[in-house]
């Protein structure tokens, strides 16, 4: 399936740097719908009011969590069907577990680069 280069991407980082380091990848990759949240909650914010393809969320963050994002998010009934990849610089098999049991689409450790996400963003995207 081709990607949707014009789906709106929601990254979620409280580290402005990363975030800004995301949305330089997704540029390169010709994501240019790129919206940022610097939390868990400012993130379902927005998601509740606007129609997002795909969220992109970094792990560890306060007050809410990647993991405690993503469980909002599939329990939402409109938003559960969103595609959702989470970052971390954990690798973890308990955190792969957890976030598989909370419902995530995919996963990226990083380091990682504009390659890595996009094999990500490729993946989850055939099974939207």
């Amino acid at each position: 399936m081709a990607l949707d280069k014009n789906t709106n991407v929601l990254i979620v980082d409280d580290y402005k740097t990363m975030l800004r380091i995301i949305r330089n990848l997704l540029k390169q990759l010709d994501f240019n719908n790129v919206e940022e949240a610097t939390d868990g909650q400012e993130a379902l914010a927005k998601l509740r009011a606007g129609q997002f393809g795909l969220v992109i969320s970094d792990w560890n963050m306060q007050p809410m969590t990647g993991l405690d994002l993503l469980k909002e998010v599939r329990a939402d009934a409109r938003l559960k069907e969103t595609p959702f990849i989470m970052i971390t610089a954990e690798s973890k098999t308990e955190n792969v577990v957890a976030a598989k049991a909370a419902g995530v689409s995919n996963y990226i450790v990083k380091p990682f680069n504009a390659e890595t996400l996009r094999d990500k963003i490729e993946k989850v995207m055939a099974h939207a």
